[in-house]
């Protein structure tokens, strides 16, 4: 997120992918749902600050449906001020 900062971006694309998640058999990596609205929210901060909002997020994995329909919730929950 420093680096970010620094960049200044004028628009942040997210390939948003939840392959990280605990349950998902490929990544194991450990994450869960707040880990991601966690990263969401930080670099929401990020386009508040230096791109008027501005993010296109796309998703790129996921292979458990459960975990990634909680994952894909948790970031568009915070995406979306819900």
């Amino acid at each position: 997120i420093p680096r970010l900062e620094e960049f200044k971006p004028e628009m942040i694309f997210i390939s948003a992918g939840f392959d990280a998640h605990r349950d998902d058999d490929l990544g194991q990596m450990g994450l869960v749902e707040q880990d991601y609205a966690w990263i969401t929210q930080r670099l929401k901060d990020v386009a508040n600050r230096h791109s008027k909002g501005r993010i296109v997020s796309s998703l790129e994995g996921g292979y458990n449906l459960n975990a990634l329909a909680r994952s894909v919730e948790a970031h568009i929950r915070v995406l979306a001020d819900l």
